[in-house]
């Protein structure tokens, strides 16, 4: 949960460590996949995009849940 006495922690930049690449790694390669799955067999339209909208999301909360190590 985001408080007062977290709030920066959550708004800062989390430059990247060596231990955490591979997590980010992992997540992007499983997003991209989900993603192209979704773009191949799936018919061009509004829920389409939305799906591919909803992986992003996913990704980007997936890589602050690393990035935040679990403080939130």
């Amino acid at each position: 949960m985001v408080t007062l006495d977290n709030l920066l922690e959550v708004f800062s930049h989390h430059p990247p460590s060596t231990e955490k690449m591979d997590h980010y790694v992992a997540i992007r390669q499983a997003a991209t996949t989900m993603a192209e799955t979704i773009l191949r067999h799936t018919a061009p339209c509004a829920d389409q995009q939305a799906a591919i909208r909803h992986v992003r999301e996913a990704m980007f909360t997936a890589n602050a849940a690393v990035a935040l190590d679990g403080k939130v």
